[in-house]
């Protein structure tokens, strides 16, 4: 029986830092962390590759879960700056807000670079898209 989505994964150069960013700014708490070396059979056997090592976190909100990789080996290959929603590959994710004005201010005020501020899409729902300090895609949407 299909459950649900358990969480998304993110691939960052600095976990620390985007640990920070959603923590802080999102209401997230570490689930779990742990780092992994290129002993460990699991991995070898999930993460189609031969060999890697890094450190791994969960973050959840509610039932909302991030999970934040950060590999040492091997070494990532680097992302499409300002990534669109029409590149291949998860175009961006989103959190429901109930106020989303505010929100939009709070996250600005923290930093955070928004590609859009509020827009109405329908008389029910207001969205904008802004980017994590990786530049993942993020939208935030109101229902009304």
């Amino acid at each position: 029986m299909f459950v649900g989505i358990h969480h998304t994964a993110l691939s960052t150069p600095d976990l620390d830092r985007l640990l920070r960013f959603y923590c802080d700014h999102f209401g997230f708490e570490v689930e779990f962390d742990f780092p992994w070396d290129e002993a460990n059979e699991a991995f070898q056997k999930t993460h189609t590759l031969p060999e890697t090592a890094g450190r791994v976190v969960m973050i959840s909100n509610g039932t909302s879960r991030l999970e934040i990789f950060e590999y040492r080996t091997p070494k990532p290959r680097p992302d499409i700056p300002n990534r669109a929603h029409a590149d291949l590959g998860i175009a961006h994710f989103c959190f429901q807000v109930t106020d989303l004005e505010k929100e939009h201010e709070r996250l600005k005020a923290a930093g955070m670079e928004f590609v859009s501020g509020p827009v109405e899409q329908t008389p029910d729902i207001v969205n904008c898209y802004g980017r994590d300090p990786d530049g993942n895609l993020i939208e935030l949407i109101e229902f009304k």
